[in-house]
């Protein structure tokens, strides 16, 4: 029938668009989608760890309990769970630039108004809604520049741009311990909230992902957009060619309609497919791999400056700066992951940074507690070489799924993040007011060795179209 020659004509050309997607090396046009992209992920972390710089001086302006404080870091990380799968879900639907750019207004505007808040109440009822935000930004910004690169050198390319998040971390630290204890806590919302408005009107600029347009069967925008890559890179852009499509006979009126032509090739996303036989094992490990990992860094970073305050008697400054260095630690070890992903491949690295992390989280949980400067060097040591993992999985996560489920897929896992984010500070709370931070510790320790056994289970990546590693 000529609908299923319109199709299959559809289907050649997406085929051909990807084809010329990978053949484009990395230009000028990545790097402007990058910084752009990378920007909103800036803030994104800024207002995901602005808290931790907030609390010293709030715990001592409203009297909160350590239990009100791991209950104010979880609301985050709640809003953070509605926020992956609301966003995720936009993002298959109306585009990655578009649900990316909502997310970053989202988070922005909120952060603002959590600097005009009086109370416990209002600022734990903002931050819910900031979570919605910056939930869904990260995964979302993931997807969509996963689905920028070619094969070949996609792990460099991605951590490269995911380089931003750690960074964003450090200068969060930087900048609360300097400003915090002189202009106030309010000061760390309004800058993580004014310019990421700005970073909101230049996403919106942004050309959509050519992969989305092209499982969307919207092959004529994906070839403008692969025209102004291959501009920029030099390669002349060459054009689909029309292919001749049999004439069909005239129908007489009484026949039956005729069926709509297919819009993609894909067929439509269905969320329950990430449970099907397909992906199912695919979508357990890194469900269990999101978990673990950031149930340990995000413990350690939202509650580490409160406990050099609180526990270990560090003086205000002295406490921020010690909470800053697991952010420094993280970028210095990721940089060398970015250069080194694609050739000793995702398995192995994230498999070690468990092992590794969980080792020196043990050491301090079994006996070296005690000694504040052990307490500094090895939490910041642990948290780097497990935070290089967190960005793994950001590049690992759309790699395994196909485009029609990419960015649900993504979100999905990510609310594992939040979950174990939100659980991890409130046993935190717990924990150290009943056994001590020796207890903690270990608790980190259990979840990295967890974390390496279900990384045992990871499909390799490295070097591998999309297209090729899901059906």
């Amino acid at each position: 029938m000529a609908s299923s020659r319109v199709a299959d004509v559809r289907a050649s050309d997406a085929a051909a668009l990807i084809a010329r997607l990978e053949a484009v090396p990395f230009s000028r046009w990545h790097l402007r989608a990058r910084i752009v992209v990378g920007s909103a992920t800036f803030f994104d972390a800024f207002d995901a760890l602005s808290l931790a710089f907030v609390l010293p001086v709030l715990v001592r302006l409203w009297q909160i309990t350590p239990a009100q404080i791991g209950w104010l870091i979880a609301t985050g990380y709640l809003g953070q769970f509605v926020g992956a799968l609301v966003f995720g879900g936009l993002a298959e639907r109306y585009g990655r630039v578009r649900s990316v750019a909502g997310a970053t207004a989202l988070m922005s505007v909120m952060s603002i108004g959590c600097a005009f808040a009086g109370s416990f109440a209002t600022l734990i009822t903002l931050r819910l809604i900031q979570g919605i935000g910056v939930g869904g930004e990260m995964p979302v910004a993931a997807v969509y520049i996963n689905e920028l690169s070619r094969a070949r050198g996609r792990g460099r390319f991605f951590l490269l741009y995911e380089l931003i998040f750690p960074i964003g971390l450090m200068m969060t630290g930087q900048i609360g311990a300097l400003l915090v204890p002189v202009l106030g806590w309010q000061v760390m919302f309004l800058i993580g909230g004014v310019p990421g408005l700005l970073v909101t009107a230049l996403l919106l600029r942004l050309p959509e992902s050519p992969r989305w347009l092209v499982g969307q069967g919207r092959v004529e925008e994906a070839d403008r957009v692969i025209r102004e890559i291959e501009a920029t890179a030099a390669i002349s852009p060459r054009t689909i060619e029309p292919r001749t499509i049999e004439p069909r006979t005239i129908e007489p009126r009484t026949a039956e309609p005729r069926t709509p032509e297919p819009r993609t090739a894909e067929p439509p996303m269905r969320a329950a497919e990430l449970l099907s036989s397909v992906y199912r094992g695919r979508t357990a490990i890194i469900w269990t791999l999101w978990a673990a990992a950031f149930f340990i860094t995000n413990g350690l970073n939202n509650w580490m400056p409160t406990l050099y305050s609180s526990v270990y008697r560090l003086s205000l400054g002295d406490a921020l700066r010690a909470g800053t260095l697991t952010n420094v630690a993280q970028v210095a070890i990721l940089l060398v992951c970015a250069f080194a992903i694609d050739r000793i491949g995702r398995r192995v690295w994230t498999v070690a940074g468990f092992i590794a992390g969980a080792v020196l989280l043990a050491m301090l949980g079994t006996f070296a507690a005690h000694s504040v400067a052990a307490v500094i060097v090895l939490v910041t040591v642990s948290y780097g070489i497990v935070g290089s993992v967190n960005a793994v999985l950001y590049l690992y996560t759309p790699e395994i799924y196909p485009t029609r489920m990419r960015a649900i897929g993504t979100g999905a896992a990510t609310c594992w993040l939040r979950l174990a984010s939100a659980a991890g500070p409130v046993l935190v709370g717990y924990l150290v007011a009943a056994e001590g931070t020796g207890a903690v510790f270990l608790m980190f320790a259990a979840a990295g060795v967890i974390g390496a056994v279900a990384a045992l289970g990871m499909l390799e990546t490295r070097n591998r179209r999309l297209e090729d590693l899901a059906p």
